[in-house]
């Protein structure tokens, strides 16, 4: 796993198959999805190379309940003690309470559902212990003031957290960056793509500065523009 610093406070960990996001306050971890089963003993080991305990770690918010965003958050919480959290609507699937819905996919999609599919570890996550669920327009105590987005599409339960203190953007898997030139472009995988544009275009109306994506390289500056460019485009 890669750790990629992008401002003093975040960091980016890249897996083999998405990515998370590690944001610090001067007494605290927030840790922004939490990548596939497995994967909660190398974000442990993650936080330990940049000077902190797992345990700093205060709460693990989950942008949607996909696999490789939502796997290691049961792993990661019992290690850390984090709490975990999700959108209302996702929250069950998180849990382990029933299973989540199938992506509708396009022709186009299904090889790279495929590709991506086969660099996923197998087996079942262990979900966490209990998620708290959030709703749109709540504010979580990270960054200033985080709040929670609610963008329906790529799941029902999809949220983006928005930083406007300090123009940080995280957009889970609702927008990309392009693999070509990492450009942003709407999310694949999706339950409903006409709804996921309409998402698209309601963070297009926000003026981060930086936006973070659930797989690709973030837009580090003026992101606000290269979002509302994907939004015309749209």
């Amino acid at each position: 796993m890669d750790v990629i610093a992008l401002l003093p406070r975040l960091h980016l960990l890249r897996f083999p198959v998405g990515q998370a996001y590690l944001w610090r306050d001067d007494d605290e971890l927030t840790l922004i999805d939490a990548g596939a089963l497995g994967a909660g003993r190398a974000i442990a080991d993650a936080v330990g190379s940049l000077g902190r305990a797992p345990g700093d770690v205060r709460r693990i918010v989950l942008t949607h309940f996909h696999e490789d965003h939502a796997g290691g958050a049961g792993e990661f919480a019992a290690l850390s003690g984090a709490e975990v959290l999700a959108h209302h609507l996702d929250a069950p699937f998180v849990r382990g309470e029933l299973p989540g819905p199938p992506p509708r996919f396009e022709d186009w999609e299904l090889p790279l559902h495929a590709a991506a599919a086969e660099r996923l570890p197998q087996g079942t996550p262990v979900p966490p212990a209990a998620v708290t669920g959030v709703s749109d327009g709540q504010i979580l105590d990270f960054g200033g003031g985080a709040r929670v987005i609610h963008v329906p599409g790529h799941t029902d339960g999809s949220i983006a957290l928005f930083l406007p203190a300090e123009g940080v953007l995280f957009t889970g898997d609702t927008i990309a960056a392009a693999p070509s030139d990492g450009t942003p472009i709407p999310g694949v995988f999706n339950l409903n793509r006409p709804q996921l544009l309409d998402s698209v275009r309601r963070l297009a109306e926000l003026d981060p500065e930086m936006a973070c994506f659930g797989h690709g390289a973030p837009v580090r500056k003026h992101a606000a523009a290269a979002l509302r460019g994907l939004a015309a485009a749209c």
